[in-house]
């Protein structure tokens, strides 16, 4: 069977989240979206693990509410400020984790992500006790990553086992497959979600080939262990995300790393700090030019929000706006799902719903003619369906590629 499974969310218990995050509304926004399966997110907050406890179990280790399928998982820090991704398999384990980890950290009753005062070693030492899985979360971003913080991952975790790696909005399986000690890792692409709508929810995830759903199903294609895999990751193009540029975090300004180098990490525009960007980050650490895929590693689809497609065919600029939320709505209910919509559905059928313009810029955004002014210093990317906008002629350079499909 194929399940597209989104393994990373945050629940309204962690910082920066929106109190719309609940069990029930995120099971009623998944479908939407087209996920089958959801990582619950902060599995060790007291709270939201009492919850989690109300949903039904319905196999091994996966929960249920409504059409909606749940695996426990969690995100912690650690001393050193990398975050880690773990996949649990029972309500147990997480009591065990809550037990082990809470004895090295003074917010696991207070915060969905957890800071623990651990090293990654630590972490993942743990982890094995209680049979989860572990990896590095948004693996290559500038800030909590384990590329930010180390040049490797054995730098981090030592000998320690590591399931996974996820991806982060920001890279995808081009850029991660340059790096050799990668090769044998799973990736993952999920999108650690801080609401709960389809914008947010799901806008990065994985499609799965399970016999049946259940967490050992799931340690299994993460594993890739009886033909059960990942078969596709499904994500941004990495362009579109908020650190994928070097740039600055104040005036967003972008900038090639030997200009901030020289600059002293300082926009010479405002003054702000520059922020190493993940193509920059990358290409630091990378063993080769090109990607060397290996042989397991499944396709990359490159996806935008729906919303935003509808926003710019609508000539608007919130995603929230009625009329936008209107012919979201109205495509969903006729499509099934916003993945429907983007990937499969035919264009006649989708003017019909929702406009000849829009019908226009799915066509064009699936046969790749369109322009991506990358994302930086905490600014998400956009893309540009007309001409290119000219680069930015100061000291700093507003980079641009040409939409690789």
């Amino acid at each position: 069977m194929e399940v597209n499974a989104d393994l990373h969310i945050h629940g309204r218990y962690s910082g920066a989240t929106s109190s719309s995050m609940s069990i029930e509304r995120i099971a009623e926004q998944a479908p939407l979206k087209g996920l089958h399966l959801v990582g619950t997110g902060d599995a060790l907050h007291p709270l939201w693990l009492e919850s989690i406890r109300k949903l039904e179990e319905v196999e091994e280790g996966i929960f249920r509410h409504g059409r909606t399928s749940f695996v426990l998982t969690a995100e912690v820090e650690d001393a050193r400020r990398v975050h880690h991704l773990l996949i649990l398999p029972s309500l147990s384990a997480a009591e065990h984790l809550r037990q082990r980890l809470g004895r090295h950290s003074q917010d696991i009753d207070r915060d969905g992500r957890p800071h623990v005062s651990l090293g990654g070693a630590e972490i993942a030492d743990i982890a094995g006790e209680a049979d989860a899985l572990v990896g590095p979360s948004h693996a290559f971003v500038p800030w909590t990553s384990v590329y930010k913080e180390y040049d490797s991952l054995r730098e981090c975790y030592g000998s320690a086992r590591v399931h996974f790696l996820e991806l982060g909005l920001s890279a995808d399986t081009d850029m991660a497959d340059t790096i050799a000690e990668l090769s044998e890792l799973t990736f993952l692409s999920n999108s650690d979600a801080h609401s709960p709508w389809p914008s947010k929810l799901g806008r990065e995830f994985n499609r799965l080939e399970l016999m049946e759903l259940s967490f050992t199903e799931l340690k299994k294609a993460l594993l890739r262990q009886g033909g059960r895999r990942v078969t596709l990751n499904v994500g941004f193009d990495p362009r579109l995300g908020k650190y994928h540029a070097t740039a600055c975090i104040k005036c967003y300004r972008h900038y090639t790393l030997e200009m901030a180098e020289r600059l002293g990490w300082r926009c010479v525009n405002c003054g702000g700090r520059l922020k190493k960007g993940v193509k920059d980050r990358i290409r630091e650490i990378a063993t080769w030019r090109e990607p060397r895929h290996p042989e397991h590693r499944p396709p990359y689809l490159r996806i935008a929000p729906l919303a935003e497609i509808i926003a710019t065919a609508e000539g608007v600029r919130s995603v929230y706006t009625a009329r936008v939320q209107r012919v979201w709505h109205s495509l969903v209910a006729v499509f099934g799902s916003e993945i429907a919509v983007l990937v499969d559905a035919d264009t006649g059928e989708v003017a019909r719903v929702g406009g000849e313009k829009l019908a226009e810029l799915i066509e064009r955004f699936r046969s790749g003619r369109f322009h991506i002014v990358e994302g930086g210093g905490g600014r998400y990317g956009e893309i540009i369906f007309g001409d290119p906008p000219e680069q930015d002629a100061g000291g700093g350079q507003l980079s641009l590629d040409s939409y690789v499909g």
